[in-house]
Parts: structure tokens; C-alpha cells; sequence
């Protein structure tokens, strides 16, 4: 990760994070509540990345993800989305 990977969201940012990561799916918008009620003020630009990238697939796949019914492909596979794929997990 860069320096600029590292460095913790401001504010702003992190608001419209959370606008982001509404979904359809009300079982995904628990994991995705309790991952910013858990991490939200400790959030880094690289981890907001990889959430974008989470954010940017279906409901139903992203809910595989969140209950480990498979794993991420190749085309999403990267250090960012593993790393904050296994922070919405726990």
C-alpha cells in the first residue's frame, strides 16, 4: 500500500462511503452497518477502494462474499477487497 493507500478517510469522504454502500438487500445492509459501526472512524483510502469495488456487484453476489459461499474472482481479487471483505465478515 501507498502512503496515500494508508491515510484515514476524512470526514466527507467516509459520508459518502456510507452513501455508497446502501443496498437493495436488507441482510447486506446489516453487514455493511455493523462494518461501519465497528471501523468507520479507523477507514483508509485503500479499504474504501476495495469496498467500492465490493459495492460495485449485485446483491446476491456480494452476499455470497459476505456469508463465504465462494470468493472473490480474479477480476476483483486484490489485497483491498480481500482485506475488507474479511473485516465485513467478522
Amino acid at each position: 500500500m501507498t502512503v496515500m493507500e494508508d491515510a484515514l478517510l476524512d470526514e466527507r469522504a467516509l459520508s459518502k462511503l456510507r452513501w455508497r454502500c446502501r443496498r437493495g438487500l436488507l441482510e447486506n445492509d446489516l453487514f455493511i452497518e455493523r462494518f461501519f459501526a465497528k471501523y468507520a472512524s479507523s477507514l483508509t483510502v485503500g479499504q474504501a477502494e476495495g469496498l467500492n469495488v465490493l459495492m460495485d456487484l449485485a446483491d446476491n453476489d456480494l452476499m455470497d462474499l459476505l456469508l463465504r459461499r465462494r470468493e472473490p474472482e480474479d477480476d476483483i481479487n486484490t489485497t483491498e477487497v480481500r482485506q475488507v471483505l474479511e473485516m465485513l465478515r467478522t
